[in-house]
């Protein structure tokens, strides 16, 4: 790609991509749900705290209003098709853990349930709820993460070659590519 390759202007829409898949779940016993996910980003590291988007209508929404937690349970490559199932029924309908073929498990700090197939699950309290248009904005403290050893390099790292996340582009699901560089690979001494 050139280096100064013309631009084009465009109307204004969502062009931060590629973002991360995940299942998040949110609800306790028989009202616990899952729903699918890619609005969602890192906000502040200290105390940790990550956000996601979700449409008023969903059904998850009120879940997570009423209990004040979810659980961004990340998605790995072959959990494609659970993603496409919980991103199109309605947890006011079905049951996407039995349908799904999803396994609940406690969460470590919260009432809601993790995903046991997912590699990485991060549990979340709910410290900010801002409506924002076509989806509101719940802000979360990370309060417990759990992740399978599986995707742990022998220092106790995460590996990516081994999570294997999905990202989002809109409109494609996206693997990793190749490793490009490690942060602060420039910085000098």
């Amino acid at each position: 790609m050139p280096i100064h390759a013309a631009k084009v202007a465009k109307k204004p829409f969502v062009a931060l991509r590629p973002v991360p898949v995940a299942l998040v779940t949110c609800g306790h016993g028989e009202q616990a749900n899952v729903l699918s996910i890619a609005w969602m980003g890192v906000l502040c590291s200290d105390p940790p705290q990550v956000g996601i988007g979700v449409r008023p209508s969903r059904y998850s929404h009120g879940l997570i209003r009423e209990t004040g937690e979810f659980v961004i349970n990340l998605a790995h490559e072959g959990l494609l098709d659970q993603v496409e199932y919980c991103g199109f029924l309605s947890g006011r309908e079905v049951d996407k853990f039995a349908g799904g073929g999803l396994t609940q498990a406690p969460g470590s700090a919260v009432k809601t349930p993790i995903i046991v197939e997912c590699p990485i699950n991060i549990e979340c309290r709910v410290t900010h709820h801002l409506p924002l248009g076509s989806h509101d904005l719940f802000v979360g403290e990370v309060v417990g993460v759990q992740v399978s050893q599986t995707v742990l390099d022998e220092r106790g790292w995460l590996d990516n070659s081994k999570l294997k996340p999905v990202f989002f582009t809109g409109d494609q699901y996206w693997g990793v590519g190749a490793l490009l560089g490690r942060y602060g690979f420039k910085k000098a001494g």
